[in-house]
């Protein structure tokens, strides 16, 4: 597979881990929502305690501590919210652009790269984000972003634009349902290239018409955390 330079750059970097560092490569495991997956028909995935139960039964069944996964997958839980318009088959968003990795609320996450506050919102639309953080980075020539999303609310209290993050140090913690946009718990993470005029938002789902300008505006989250 051919990489561009800024996608080569990434996998080049040494970064830290979103949660806690100790825990195993081993207690990760893969986990698929995708329309394709065909355990999802019997598991209402609009209801929040049905998906959870599911997404907990194969962390424990595969005795893990954390599922992990997403990026690019067409899902049909977004069906659920008219914020992301399932009015026609190419402009319905339900293709998923970050990665995602499932695990308890009040999980600590950490900055897997140095930067500074770029912005930060609480996303209060139905299925959305809910409390989301968005790093701004600027290393060697390359200058992106990361986003942060279904944090809590205490995430958010007291940021500052503009003030410097240090790799590894915890800016967040995860939210509850009742914050993070009506999802399990699990934090969203997105890389994004250029961040347009969004602040403490950016799209992390997209339809089929956008979807080739959005796979490039925002490059597959596993380049840059390889242990997953």
């Amino acid at each position: 597979m051919l990489f561009s330079s800024f996608e080569s750059f990434l996998q080049s970097l040494d970064v830290h881990s979103l949660v806690d560092p100790s825990i195993p490569k081993a207690s990760y495991i893969p986990l698929d929502l995708s329309i394709n997956n065909t355990e999802l028909k019997a598991v209402n995935v609009s209801d929040v305690e049905d998906l959870e139960r599911y997404i907990w039964t194969s962390i424990k069944t595969n005795k893990a501590r954390i599922a992990y996964g997403g990026y690019l997958e067409k899902r049909g839980i977004y069906q659920r919210s008219a914020y992301f318009n399932q009015t026609h088959p190419e402009t319905e968003r339900n293709i998923h652009l970050g990665l995602d990795l499932w695990i308890e609320a009040e999980t600590p996450i950490f900055a897997p790269l140095s930067g500074t506050i770029h912005s930060f919102k609480n996303n209060t639309n139905y299925g959305d984000y809910g409390p989301t953080i968005v790093l701004k980075h600027h290393i060697e020539e390359f200058e992106f972003y990361t986003l942060y999303g279904h944090l809590s609310l205490e995430s958010i209290e007291d940021l500052e634009v503009g003030v410097e993050v240090t790799q590894g140090v915890q800016i967040a913690t995860l939210g509850t349902t009742k914050v993070n946009g009506d999802y399990p718990p699990h934090l969203h993470f997105q890389i994004i290239k250029d961040i347009q005029e969004c602040e403490g938002d950016y799209p992390g789902v997209s339809n089929q018409l956008d979807l080739a300008f959005y796979k490039n505006n925002c490059p597959d989250p596993n380049l840059l955390l390889k242990p997953y």
